[in-house]
């Protein structure tokens, strides 16, 4: 959703943004194309390597940052790129990510099992998770973050039959716990996914680094976030809803007393269109929230 991200940043010549997940340099290319300088920070080394390679054209309008996004604020601020114009999120894996299958993150390419977006993320991989949890804290771990519905049957497979070592192995005996008959998803879809996101605490980093977001916009400034499942895009409603109120009293108080301060306007979200999940089936679970900086 290049085209859509471009316009909701309303990215143009000499002015700030900071691309959250740079990936390959897609969108980063984008605003670069249009005159804007850029910020881009990712936490994976080769993702950042290959972005390099990319926009070397723009060396000049581009600083290349290899951290995870829950650094944000204090990144922003050494870099001179407080009072940004625009900021943007482009949440979950990367084509490239998926497609490579080194860093354990598909169940259909044999890998160990990492899944770690690099070495910002800690040292906790999903090997050490799969192998020492107890049967409770793994289908704990399913069921909140992939949301398995037979989230306790197949932490119990995984306890019998453990230890586990790659990507392969584990996805096998899923779809075994899971009595795989066949369909669009894949049964390990959802256990890869809640390991993925607690690996590397996604939903409690995103929070941190949408609420710096905001702050370091200029008024008037964008913020947009692609978001590709429901646990993502819950945070970022959660955050845009709180920043756009202007008061968070309970309701049974007569007057307000918070004194709360509205920071945004929340703008419409914007859905693929046919044409962009035809040219990128990976696009039709896709929602671009955006909000506009108004203090």
């Amino acid at each position: 959703m290049l085209k859509q991200c471009l316009q909701a940043l309303q990215a143009s010549s000499d002015k700030k943004y900071i691309d959250c997940n740079l990936g390959a340099g897609g969108h980063s290319e984008g605003i670069l194309k249009t005159g804007g300088m850029v910020l881009g920070i990712d936490a994976d080394e080769k993702a950042l390597l290959q972005a390099k390679i990319r926009l070397a054209f723009f060396k000049d309008k581009t600083v290349f940052i290899n951290d995870n996004f829950v650094n944000l604020y204090q990144i922003a601020v050494q870099k001179g790129f407080d009072q940004a114009d625009g900021i943007l999120f482009d949440l979950g894996l990367s084509s490239m990510q998926l497609d490579e299958g080194s860093g354990g993150f598909s169940f259909k390419v044999e890998a160990k099992l990492d899944m770690r977006y690099g070495s910002s993320s800690g040292e906790q991989t999903a090997e050490h998770i799969i192998n020492t949890y107890s049967q409770s804290e793994l289908a704990d771990i399913l069921y909140k973050y992939g949301d398995e519905p037979r989230a306790k049957v197949i932490a119990k497979a995984i306890v019998m039959q453990r230890p586990f070592y790659s990507t392969v192995q584990l996805a096998k005996v899923i779809a075994q716990a899971s009595c795989y008959r066949g369909g669009k998803i894949h049964p390990a879809t959802r256990s890869f996914q809640a390991l993925r996101i607690y690996v590397n605490n996604e939903l409690e980093n995103l929070y941190v680094a949408l609420t710096a977001a905001v702050k370091l916009l200029k008024q008037g400034g964008r913020l947009t976030v692609l978001s590709y499942h429901s646990l993502e895009d819950r945070v970022v409603k959660q955050v845009m809803a709180y920043e756009s109120a202007a008061c968070i009293c309970p309701s049974e108080l007569p007057v307000c007393t918070c004194n709360k301060i509205k920071t945004v306007k929340v703008l419409p979200k914007v859905l693929p269109d046919e044409q962009e999940i035809k040219a990128n089936p990976r696009s039709r679970s896709a929602k671009l929230r955006v909000c506009e900086k108004l203090v």
